[in-house]
């Protein structure tokens, strides 16, 4: 495609053009995050019913809906990414998530509409949830495809570091209702002013992407495939994508348990003040957006695996017994250590994660492959963490089943790390320049880069 002149190109102004990508990122999980933190308010507008907890999982699980839509997001909005290219996807993406955003702000709620308004929701959350199927990877790609060589896992980290920045607005917004508005106000319609203020700066964040280059990396590929051979193609390395899939559940079920689950499990569970939830919700978001970039500079320096196996067995030795102990003392001050010791696990493995999934995948459909894994991953287990944490403390009647279920998640990363390296060896060829796949026996293999390779 042709870019005006007048764009400045991601080599000449790097942070500049991190933030322009990453900005609607920010959006993307923005709204998730919004609609995790006020779980119980729209489950009692739009899920009314005599048993708190039923309402309460039907929200949750409308929650998790959304994550569903995710795989087919990867698949067509991915193939339109790789053959059209990263700019033109990622505005694409933006507009989409803004449509979503503001049907949840609108939807009247079940008093007025009926069943037709948790249907509405339904519909807000399915959209939210096709556009971020390839917001992350159309972003993470995007990063990885403009960094320095050398630079690849700080660049790529920027990515997460948005959704930090998300979460840490998000939590002081919290604050800030919380503070103005009586919890009647909040519960009846002052949940729908974060919805709203996130429609507000749709403008200028679409504005902000429009300056965006297109990647010197898709440009100069001469064929940009069809969607039928990007799907043959990423069918072609299902074992890739599946390897992909099990290394993102580490970072998604952690992700959604620390942020979007902590201010329910800190009010239900734990018995905390909104407030309180929220102030270490807060602190969680900055304490991932400071390991973030931090280990993603270390992945450039040591590699990407010895970050990836050392952290995964560390969040499956540890989450348990940091949430037991938690649970049989708890206080605000126990909650935000214990939080803020999964956040650094959290973040020390994805600094690496990301930018190791984006390496790995075959240049013709890295956005595809990318989203595909993520989707996934999140779609089967990281969407329904919130919902799946309530079901087993309520079926088991253990507070800290939580920590069972990250355990869980870690020791899939563990395996799909392992496995990734097998597939490695299995596809080694000679290395190309240019982010270029690696060709072996398969149609396209994964690429061969230096951080994949450590």
């Amino acid at each position: 495609m042709t870019i005006q002149s007048t764009t400045t190109t991601p080599k000449q102004n790097g942070a500049k053009t991190i933030f322009n990508v990453t900005s609607g990122n920010f959006l993307e999980m923005y709204d998730f995050m919004v609609f995790g933190y006020y779980a119980s308010a729209i489950a009692k507008t739009f899920f009314p019913g005599d048993d708190p907890y039923a309402s309460l999982m039907m929200t949750l699980m409308t929650f998790g809906a959304g994550f569903l839509m995710r795989p087919l997001g990867a698949i067509i909005l991915g193939a339109y990414i790789d053959h059209y290219g990263r700019r033109k996807g990622l505005l694409l993406t933006l507009s989409l998530m803004a449509i979503g955003t503001l049907t949840i702000a609108c939807a009247p709620g079940y008093n007025t509409l009926g069943i037709a308004a948790p249907i509405l929701i339904l519909l807000g959350r399915l959209l939210q949830g096709f556009s971020a199927g390839v917001e992350l990877g159309g972003v993470s790609v995007y990063l990885a495809e403009i960094a320095p060589k050398e630079r690849k896992g700080f660049y790529v980290s920027w990515q997460s570091g948005s959704q930090q920045i998300a979460v840490i607005f998000a939590a002081l917004l919290g604050l800030a209702l919380n503070h103005i508005l009586e919890k009647d106000q909040v519960t009846e319609w002052g949940w729908r002013l974060p919805f709203v203020i996130g429609c507000m700066i749709v403008p200028f964040l679409f504005w902000i992407r429009r300056m965006l280059a297109e990647t010197e990396a898709f440009s100069k590929r001469k064929h940009h495939p069809s969607m039928g051979e990007i799907i043959r193609s990423v069918a072609s390395n299902w074992a890739l994508v599946l390897s992909g899939m099990l290394m993102v559940v580490t970072t998604t079920v952690m992700f959604y348990a620390i942020t979007a689950f902590t201010p329910t499990f800190g009010k239900t569970v734990l018995m905390m003040s909104d407030r309180q939830s929220f102030f270490v919700t807060l602190c969680v978001g900055l304490s991932n957006l400071i390991w973030l970039p931090v280990m993603g500079s270390l992945s450039d320096r040591i590699g990407r695996r010895p970050l990836l196996i050392t952290f995964t067995i560390l969040a499956a030795l540890t989450s348990w017994p940091v949430l037991y102990w938690l649970v049989n003392a708890p206080s605000f001050t126990h909650l935000l250590v214990a939080e803020l010791w999964l956040s650094f696990l959290y973040a020390s493995y994805n600094g690496a994660m990301v930018v190791y999934l984006a390496e790995i995948m075959p240049a013709e459909v890295r956005a595809a492959g990318f989203s595909l894994a993520y989707s996934l991953a999140t779609a089967l287990f990281g969407g329904f963490t919130p919902a799946i944490s309530s079901y087993l403390i309520h079926t088991t009647g253990d507070k800290a089943m939580p920590g069972v279920w990250i355990t869980f998640a870690a020791i899939c990363g563990l395996i799909g790390t392992l496995c990734i390296k097998r597939l490695l060896k299995q596809y080694q060829a000679p290395q190309q320049t240019d982010g270029q796949a690696v060709h072996s026996k398969l149609a396209h293999t994964p690429s061969a880069n230096t951080g994949a390779a450590k």
